[in-house]
């Protein structure tokens, strides 16, 4: 494991917090909740069949005292959850339909992060995209001035560190979208303690093409500039301009990035979803994520490929998240 995750590790011990795994039956859940609460560095919640994980857990040696196991159908604060619910949907469902809703176990999950009866969650292993980022969505809800939410993906190979977005949710974003995309991916950089330097990419650098496509491109980093930020950025650039400093110096010699940004915001979902599997498949880097940008609290999406280093991984970044506010 890199010592980003290492340094993680040790922050989160002295903080403790919690993590709700709606999926909790899953056996890459179950392992990676047993190493997180073996080394005590976060509070597993799973939720799923409770006598199964229960078995499954102390088949391991571990003390039951350090997990929190959960059913919606069994959960004794389910009518405060119902009424909340109903509250935070403003009239959009009614008590019995929210009964029915909450006994889903990524909106049931989502409703504790709400209620602060944990820090983050972290679903998908057996979910769709859709099915964590729906309940997210309707019930954390983007921060203050966000309109969408966002995937990013954290690229590492060995101590080379990289943020892509967005590899996850939006397939054509307007500039004003990928202007929000660049501010939140910048913000998801400093989680991991990389210093932002965001590129906004493109088949274009400094106009050597011109379409509707390089402009969107264009537009974004003018609405940001406006608007003000406390890192560099810079596009429309092609990722050679962005990345290498030598092509940088002769295609973009004005360019504050100098060929050497480390967030890479892509023009559209195609791209970024290509762009991120090429890069983990060809170069051998590992993709973790994609975290979700943009929410009030954090709401992590896995693949349903994941191993449980993955489940482990995306735990800690999600409680870091957390921390970050």
């Amino acid at each position: 494991m890199s010592n980003m995750f290492s340094v993680m590790e040790q922050r989160l011990k002295a903080i403790y917090p919690s993590i709700v795994f709606p999926e909790g039956n899953d056996p890459r859940i179950i392992d990676a909740a047993f190493r997180l609460a073996e080394e005590k560095v976060l509070k597993p919640i799973l939720i799923g069949d409770q006598a199964f994980i229960r078995t499954t857990l102390e088949q391991k040696a571990l003390d039951l005292d350090l997990v929190e196991i959960l059913s919606p159908a069994d959960y004794e604060g389910f009518d405060e959850m119902v009424d909340l619910f109903v509250k935070r949907r403003k009239g959009k469902v009614n008590e019995p339909e929210a009964r029915e809703i909450l006994l889903d176990v990524n909106y049931f999950g989502t409703m504790l992060v709400y209620m602060d009866k944990a820090s983050g969650l972290v679903s998908g292993a057996a979910h769709s995209t859709a099915d964590t980022v729906r309940p997210a969505l309707q019930i954390i809800k983007t921060k203050e001035g966000i309109k969408r939410t966002s995937g990013a993906f954290l690229m590492v190979k060995e101590d080379e560190r990289y943020i892509f977005a967005d590899c996850a949710i939006n397939i054509e974003p307007s500039a004003t979208d990928l202007a929000e995309i660049a501010a939140t991916s910048a913000e998801t950089a400093r989680v991991f303690g990389i210093p932002p330097r965001v590129a906004m990419l493109s088949f274009s650098t400094k106009g050597s093409a011109k379409s509707d496509e390089t402009q969107k491109v264009i537009d974004a980093v003018t609405i940001l500039n406006e608007l003000g930020t406390d890192f560099p950025i810079d596009g429309e650039l092609q990722f050679d301009a962005a990345f290498v400093p030598e092509v940088a110096a002769k295609k973009a010699p004005d360019s504050p990035l100098e060929g050497r940004a480390n967030v890479f915001v892509f023009p559209g979902l195609e791209a970024g979803n290509i762009g991120y599997k090429m890069v983990q498949r060809l170069g051998g880097f590992e993709a973790i994520g994609p975290v979700l940008q943009g929410l009030n609290k954090p709401v992590n999406d896995l693949s349903r490929g994941c191993n449980s280093e993955d489940v482990y991984k995306l735990s800690l970044i999600t409680a870091m998240q957390a921390l970050q506010g």
